[in-house]
């Protein structure tokens, strides 16, 4: 009795796999300028350098350089001379 039913859900998958439409899905959109072609890494100034990347929802986010520290203080010019 069991085989009579899944015989019949099989036929029934086939017969309406048939109707099933055959759209190709859409194209991705083309990626922001500046971006690195198959991956989220952002050119924008077109040297060579990634200098940001882009989210799913196409903000530019660019990388954080932190400023050099600051140079040390000159020799003090008073005091104890070695």
């Amino acid at each position: 009795m069991k085989t009579r039913y899944l015989i019949l859900a099989s036929v029934g998958g086939l017969a309406l796999a048939g109707c099933a439409p055959k759209e190709e899905p859409p194209l991705p959109p083309p990626p922001p300028p500046g971006a690195v072609s198959g991956s989220v890494a952002a050119d924008r100034d077109g040297d060579g350098i990634v200098d940001g990347y882009y989210t799913q929802d196409g903000v530019y986010h660019p990388n954080y350089v932190p400023p050099p520290p600051p140079p040390p203080p000159p020799p003090s010019t008073t005091g104890e001379r070695g």
